[in-house]
């Protein structure tokens, strides 16, 4: 395990913890010192391993399953983490489901299943924690968002509605938790290197050139966004309420239609009524 131990004897549950940015919060939690409990939607595979490469590095984990389509199984797995953990310090929203549809095929049901996934799911789930956040001098919540928020993408209105909400129910949230001593924010990742990233892309997908269209010149692994999460979820964070948190090396920077923003300008402004130009 590390040595900083920003997180020692915190306790954290991380939802869609199985895989890509999930996973990689929950490894990053552990390794500085929290322990921490997975949650897989469906098979555990991804959640179990995880949980045994925490253990083999000194830490506490465990993985349950839930379906955030059903609010029951939601506050079950509330439950089973503050049983596990003997109590509740950070709470990481990161359970969410992504589509991309035209907006005229959009279906009714394709609709609620995004909703209730991405938003209702961790609106109850957190609810159902509140008690448990606000003991020992209250706890931190951070919500995932995305880029997708902020800017449009073509065929993913109703993803993009998902993570707009929770930019916004983010800022709510903090202003009426706070009088509890619960700490809310959020934190919108750009483009991560995922196992479904990876699949959607396709094998022949050339991610060095596709990190050269970002100012960083890279695309993010889980572990980057797992450490972004460890600073909220951290003291150091403490000063930080209601705000979402942008990491996506620089994307959101760019301005539209502008080319290649790593080459030199071929015009020239302000001639005429900037001194020095034009010479």
């Amino acid at each position: 395990m590390a040595t900083s131990k920003t997180l020692q004897g915190k306790r954290a549950l991380v939802t869609g913890s199985d895989t890509g940015i999930g996973r990689g919060i929950a490894t990053e939690f552990a390794r500085e010192g929290a322990a921490v409990v997975l949650h897989y939607p469906f098979g555990p595979e991804g959640a179990e391993a995880a949980v045994k490469e925490i253990r083999q590095l000194g830490g506490k984990a465990r993985a349950f399953q839930a379906d955030f389509r059903d609010i029951d199984s939601v506050k079950a797995l509330g439950q089973k983490a503050v049983d596990f953990l003997g109590g509740l310090d950070v709470l990481v929203n990161n359970a969410g489901i992504t589509m991309n549809r035209p907006f005229e095929k959009v279906t009714v049901e394709q609709f609620d299943t995004l909703y209730q996934v991405n938003v209702r799911g961790q609106f109850f789930l957190t609810q159902s924690l509140v008690s448990e956040l606000a003991r020992d001098g209250g706890g931190v919540v951070i919500n995932l968002s995305s880029g997708h928020a902020f800017g449009g993408l073509r065929e993913h209105s109703v993803y993009a509605g998902t993570k707009g909400a929770i930019v916004s129910y983010t800022r709510e949230l903090s202003v009426e938790l706070c009088k509890k001593g619960i700490r809310v924010c959020s934190l919108s990742p750009g483009w991560v290197r995922t196992e479904n990233q990876e699949k959607v892309q396709g094998a022949d997908f050339d991610w060095d050139e596709a990190g050269r269209t970002l100012p960083a010149g890279f695309i993010a692994s889980p572990s980057d966004m797992g450490r972004v999460a460890v600073f909220l979820a951290s003291e150091d964070a403490r000063y930080i309420y209601g705000h979402t948190l942008v990491a996506d090396g620089g994307q959101l920077a760019i301005l539209a239609a502008t080319g290649d923003f790593r080459a030199p300008m071929t015009v020239q402004f302000g001639q005429g009524y900037v001194s020095g130009l034009g010479q």
